[in-house]
């Protein structure tokens, strides 16, 4: 069974999408089996990470933009992919560095995430985006 999200961004961050992940698994009447998250994108990725916290992605979120500075920074000098605006070389490096696809077990019909768990779209581009995550389910 299969289902695709869109996510509406509106620059970089963590949008949560749990929700729309439980609804998914919890309509298609199976009880046990992996659900699996793909973005069909190559600037942004997918995270589980804590959803109790806001602080947790605000961290997360400089702790990437100093570790991967837009191409406008003198330290990025060296990159050569620079058609798409100064973000757009680093939202790769980003993407690269973490994950396009996750895999949730499925147990008593719903993800078997953790208590403060969530999944999230971690935008790395600068402007609005239409993201697609693909969801597919397997009992």
């Amino acid at each position: 069974m299969q289902t695709t999200f869109v996510i509406e961004t509106n620059g970089p961050g963590l949008y949560e999408f749990t929700g729309e992940v439980l609804r998914f698994v919890g309509g298609t009447g199976i009880e046990t089996g992996l659900v699996t998250l793909f973005v069909r994108h190559t600037s942004c990725s997918l995270l589980v990470q804590e959803n109790a916290d806001p602080d947790v992605q605000r961290d997360l979120q400089a702790f990437f933009s100093r570790l991967v500075p837009r191409a406008d920074d003198p330290s990025m000098g060296f990159l050569v992919h620079r058609l798409e605006g100064p973000d757009d070389m680093p939202a790769h490096i980003k993407a690269a560095l973490t994950q396009v696809s996750l895999s949730i077990p499925v147990s008593h019909g719903r993800p078997a995430l953790g208590t403060w768990q969530g999944v999230y779209l971690f935008e790395h581009r600068d402007r609005p985006h239409r993201r697609q995550v693909v969801a597919h389910l397997g009992g």
